[in-house]
């Protein structure tokens, strides 16, 4: 059996991919992961994926002094990478992109090991321009990121089978939501306080007619007793919490946004907007917007009012429904599955 290394960390939004295209991999090939002992060892763990630890630095933005000792960090990394990558014998490396995913596909063509690599985003991160001339193929969730790569190959987002194939009756019951319609709120794999914060001033308000299902980060609950409105700090089953929205608010990280796109979930997203951020959320956002698919409130906007009135515009908007109802925009797993196949045949 032919063995797949995917590495990409430092975020469950590189991990989760990845944990997806695995689950349809691992029937034909031995699935394997490499990553730091952060986030995606213990996503790996969850989901019985064998995993190797290789700690890696990553790039702190803003913070030139922080960032001085990369150099000699990232040596370091490349020499466990390649320590381990010689012990699994991997027949193809995929990254998923982020800090995590470099030392493995530096390694990657000194040892004759093909790579290739995803990008979510719009435009690339730091991480793909400076690993994409040492891959095979540069796959990508959105067509024009492609075309800024001369191995760019428009594939679709990887998404987890179990997303769509819920009971909507079934979540409904076991999350214990009446039969109003509900509002399902994502701040992004650790919560958002801002989001949180204006959340609550309004749930009392949202809750007089509709249900809010509110995945707040883990740490981030609160004590409330507000009939409608539930609280749950990290979803595991997120196929659960999504069979029971009607409408979403979200930040705009690109995993999420085509889940909701490809669910036809319509949504107003919330993109991420400060300096610890590279811009992505909102370009994001604005290109689901421009195809007529979401809605945007950006967060210089965000007031509980503006919160609450995007709620309810969202539910009278049918022009976002029936574009959605009409997108073509699903799971990218078989085109990724595709080529990865492909890739690891020509090697032999």
């Amino acid at each position: 059996m032919r063995t797949i290394l995917f590495c990409g960390g430092g975020s469950a939004g590189h991990v989760i991919p990845n944990i997806a295209l695995i689950e349809d991999l691992k029937s034909g090939y031995n699935c394997v992961y490499m990553g730091t002992d952060g986030i995606e060892s213990s996503i790996c763990e969850q989901n019985g994926v064998k995993f190797y630890v290789c700690n890696t630095p990553k790039l702190v933005r803003g913070k030139i002094l922080k960032n001085l000792t990369l150099p000699f960090k990232l040596f370091s990394a490349k020499r466990r990478a390649a320590e381990l990558i010689k012990e699994i014998k991997p027949d193809l490396i995929f990254s998923k992109g982020g800090y995590a995913s470099v030392p493995a596909v530096l390694c990657a063509k000194k040892l004759n090991i093909p790579v290739i690599t995803h990008e979510s985003d719009l435009n690339p991160g730091v991480a793909t321009k400076f690993i994409a001339g040492r891959c095979k193929k540069v796959l990508t969730s959105f067509p024009s990121t492609a075309r800024k790569f001369e191995n760019g190959i428009y594939t679709g987002s990887p998404m987890r089978n179990n997303l769509f194939i819920k009971s909507r009756a079934g979540a409904r019951e076991k999350l214990g939501l009446d039969l109003r319609p509900t509002v399902l709120v994502l701040g992004g794999g650790s919560g958002s306080k801002t989001i949180n914060e204006n959340l609550r001033k309004i749930a009392n308000k949202l809750c007089k007619d509709y249900n809010v299902l509110h995945v707040c980060g883990k740490g981030n609950a609160v004590e409330e007793n507000i009939y409608g409105y539930k609280q749950i700090e990290f979803a595991a089953d997120m196929g659960e919490i999504y069979a029971c929205a009607d409408i979403a608010v979200s930040r705009c990280g690109s995993n999420t946004a085509f889940e909701l796109v490809a669910l036809k979930i319509p949504t107003v997203f919330i993109p991420l907007q400060n300096r610890a951020s590279r811009g992505d959320q909102v370009e994001n956002a604005e290109y689901f917007k421009n195809a007529g698919l979401c809605e945007i409130l950006y967060e210089r906007d965000l007031t509980p009012d503006s919160l609450y009135k995007s709620i309810c515009d969202l539910f009278k908007n049918g022009k976002i429904k029936a574009a959605l109802d009409v997108s073509d925009i699903k799971r990218g797993n078989e085109k990724i599955k595709t080529e990865v196949e492909r890739t690891i045949r020509r090697q032999f």
